[in-house]
């Protein structure tokens, strides 16, 4: 159970990051990742709202979590960046299917984003697969209700 809760923990974080940080920020330092480029099919890459600024956030803010939970803070960091490559992959398949950046697609906006760093916390001894894996099926489900209680308090600028 606690092991299950420190993945969630560790998921969250560095899926909440880029979005706290955008709050506070605003739009300042916010250079986007794909530099404004265009896919063969005309579209961006991944869209304006996944910035560098965001990809940095989420891995100083998962190796912060994971130094306080006393694991090591490489898994920290590779954890945060997996994260991260799940949601700007999550991002380039939604701009390939012709979806607006911010748009929801259930499922695609936060399964590569949760299971992604298991690739680095499940190996870890005092995590299991079990764990792992159920922390990020919680994060899943809890992710769009979540999303949508911080686009209520004005956080997030789309409820998804």
């Amino acid at each position: 159970m606690i092991a299950t809760l420190q993945v969630l923990i560790i998921i969250t974080v560095a899926n909440a990051a880029p979005v706290v940080l955008s709050y506070v920020l605003g739009r300042r330092s916010g250079r986007p990742v794909d530099g404004g480029s265009r896919w063969r099919d005309g579209r961006r890459v991944f869209g304006p709202s996944k910035t560098v600024r965001g990809v940095i956030a989420a891995v100083i803010a998962t190796t912060g979590v994971t130094a306080l939970l006393g694991l090591p803070l490489l898994v920290g960091a590779a954890a945060g960046a997996l994260a991260m490559a799940g949601d700007l992959a999550s991002s380039f398949a939604k701009r390939r299917m012709g979806l607006m950046p911010s748009s929801r697609f259930i499922g695609l906006d936060q399964v590569p984003e949760a299971f992604l760093p298991l690739l680095v916390l499940i190996p870890l001894p005092m995590i299991s697969t079990t764990s792992g894996v159920a922390a990020a099926a919680l994060f899943v489900l809890l992710g769009p209700p979540a999303s949508w209680m911080l686009y209520r308090a004005g956080i997030r600028r789309e409820p998804h």
